[in-house]
């Protein structure tokens, strides 16, 4: 079996004006659902819309909890690379051989301000994306967490996370949806983890009262073991945030649900 790769891309927009991120979510999710009913290998690279291919799978489309830690305003977009390195991989690398004057034309133009993208490869025991697609998996709120870890060690550190943080925040409503190496560097991982308010705010709290600081909430203790034990493999910024799932993405909700 080949190694899952995927494509995390952070979008924000500027000035702020919250009709953009609206926009762009819109746009983004209505022509991915188009390209679901084209044919398997069936890829092509056309004015306004860049490359349309199923291969390259729009899986998530969030737009960021600005309170929890992101710019104002943001959104964050997870995408399958079917077939891993050989599949869709290569065809997003393909638009820039012998490139072309339509790459450069886009139906998004001055919508966006800016955009960072980072290529992921699944570690060992990470959730299969398209697997939890098949199954409808669906929560209404995400955890997103991007930590720099020890030169080598980011393989390491998703092994704890699988064995050791997984089954605490399963305990708490969180269920791990992936965990990545982020490639083309050796210092960074994202995880993903599904769940919803209550569950969000009863980790808080009990952390808060493991800690002494909340005496009406029940306390974890393993959630202070765990934030030590995650320091061994960190040597730079750790950052966990919130996502809202767009309706029309495939982690998000039906509406008939």
């Amino acid at each position: 079996m080949r190694r899952a790769v995927h494509l995390l891309e952070e979008v924000e927009f500027h000035p702020m004006n919250s009709r953009r991120p609206l926009e762009y979510l819109r746009w983004l999710t209505a022509y991915k659902q188009e390209d679901d009913r084209r044919a398997a290998g069936d890829a092509e690279l056309t004015a306004g819309l860049s490359i349309r291919s199923r291969e390259i799978d729009l899986v998530g489309a969030f737009y960021a909890v600005g309170i929890s830690g992101h710019p104002q305003f943001k959104v964050v977009t997870l995408w399958d690379c079917h077939g891993g390195w050989d599949g869709g991989w290569r065809q997003m690398l393909e638009i820039y051989d012998d490139v072309q004057a339509n790459l450069f034309l886009s139906d998004i133009d001055d919508l966006r301000h800016g955009a960072f993208s980072r290529p992921l490869a699944a570690a060992p025991g990470s959730p299969v994306l398209a697997d939890l697609v098949a199954e409808r998996y669906a929560a209404p709120l995400y955890l997103f967490e991007s930590a720099q870890v020890r030169p080598g060690a980011a393989l390491d550190y998703l092994a704890a996370v699988r064995e050791e943080r997984a089954p605490i925040m399963a305990d708490h409503g969180h269920r791990l949806v992936g965990a990545y190496e982020v490639q083309l560097c050796d210092t960074e991982v994202v995880t993903l983890w599904g769940t919803d308010i209550d569950s969000h705010l009863e980790v808080q709290r009990a952390r808060d009262a493991a800690l002494g600081m909340d005496d009406e909430a029940e306390p974890d203790h393993r959630l202070l073991s765990w934030r030590k034990r995650a320091r061994a493999h960190l040597d730079g910024p750790w950052r966990e945030t919130l996502l809202s799932p767009y309706p029309g993405s495939k982690l998000a909700p039906r509406r008939e649900d």
